[in-house]
């Protein structure tokens, strides 16, 4: 069994949708994290936000961040299909330093320190 590891996967919806398209998509994320084996503990919906620049012709997007625990490779799945989602203006998936993920409370309770002596 590989290591589980901490990822964060953002995900910026189009903008014209409604919040329970976007809620339905933000389900089936979760749904399918899960079924690869993987967890997610927080879901952060940070709302409609303007983009700096005009992304596929829209000005705003629906921005959510998720922090997720997983082993490597389960993710891939689930970026192939918010790859392929519609109603996905863009995508990022990255792994998060151990001493992140310990800071943000993921993967357990941090490695003790070296007791020096």
């Amino acid at each position: 069994m590989l290591a589980m590891r901490a990822y964060e996967l953002m995900v910026i919806f189009d903008g014209d949708l409604d919040e329970s398209t976007v809620a339905g998509v933000i389900n089936q994320v979760t749904a399918q994290v899960e079924s690869a084996g993987g967890t997610v503990p927080k879901t952060d919906k940070w709302g409609r936000r303007r983009f700096a620049y005009e992304i596929n012709h829209k000005t705003e997007g629906f921005y959510v961040v998720f922090e997720i625990e997983a082993e490597p490779g389960a993710l891939d799945g689930v970026d192939r299909n918010l790859r392929l989602a519609d109603e996905v203006v863009r995508h990022k998936i990255i792994r998060l330093p151990d001493h992140e993920a310990h800071r943000r409370g993921l993967l357990g309770a941090p490695a003790p320190a070296a007791e020096a002596g």
